[in-house]
């Protein structure tokens, strides 16, 4: 599974963190998600899904 985020869409909204909280947190300073584990493991595949279907700004991307 290949995880992208395109931090420049990110709007900050927190959904993906949520969703995945063991592969997205944010950036302290401005709330930009980023990804904590570019690797996960194949139990958190379909919260890595639901992170990207439920992100506002439609800034995360996943290949399998």
């Amino acid at each position: 599974m290949k995880i992208t985020i395109d931090q420049d869409k990110c709007i900050g909204a927190g959904q993906c963190v949520a969703a995945a909280s063991d592969v997205f947190d944010q950036r302290e300073e401005d709330g930009i998600a980023i990804l904590v584990d570019d690797d996960p493991p194949a139990e958190d595949a379909d919260d890595v899904r639901h992170a990207a279907a439920v992100c506002p700004a439609g800034a995360i991307f996943v290949e399998d």
